[in-house]
């Protein structure tokens, strides 16, 4: 078993929305065993690794496939936003710009969000994408909402690291705000 077997297991388990609790569920796989495979520092006997494969739907040669894809990128990859540029986004009732937009296979997706949505109802429904995020507010006053926890109000500076496949929306009751927003993974956003 490679390095990045349980960089390929990750993958394959972000990419259907499952936490780690429902993999365990699907393959009879402990959590904590799970866990350490996917950081890279336990590996699978070949009994465990094929209730993976079968839960996940995927065979061994898929898996492996999976693996290739999880191969670092080279390195000195860059490239360079300035302000103003990157396509356009939209993120709920607020607009944004994609940065590194030109690289392909991206372990992060960042965007620079204008908050300008007023309240939930400008925002309209949740915000929702696989994987974790991290949020650092740049300018203004904005609160984050999420239907799992009470709305967090946050200043420039503040920053808050969350699972985005829960759903959250950004609104500034006051007056307009801007984000970093860092999504794992390949995150489309809104077009």
């Amino acid at each position: 078993m490679s390095d990045r077997t349980g960089a390929a297991i990750r993958k394959l388990r972000l990419s259907r929305g499952w936490s780690l609790a429902a993999l365990s569920e699907q393959s009879g796989v402990p959590i904590s065993t799970l866990s350490r495979v996917e950081l890279g520092q336990n590996a699978l006997n070949y009994e465990k690794l094929m209730r993976l494969c079968r839960a996940l739907e995927v065979d061994l040669e898929g898996l492996v496939t999976r693996e290739a894809e999880t191969a670092p990128a080279a390195s000195g990859r860059r490239s360079v936003m300035r302000a103003g540029d990157g396509p356009p986004t939209r993120l709920g009732g607020n607009t944004g710009r994609r940065a590194a937009a030109d690289l392909l296979s991206k372990s992060l997706s960042p965007i620079i969000v204008d908050v300008t949505a007023r309240n939930l109802d400008a925002h309209g429904p949740l915000t929702i994408h696989s994987g974790e995020a991290y949020l650092l507010v740049l300018d203004g006053e904005i609160e984050f909402h999420s239907h799992l926890y009470a709305p967090l109000p946050m200043s420039r500076g503040d920053a808050v690291y969350f699972d985005a496949s829960a759903g959250y929306a950004l609104v500034a009751p006051a007056q307009p705000g801007r984000v970093l927003l860092v999504a794992s993974g390949e995150t489309a956003f809104g077009a």
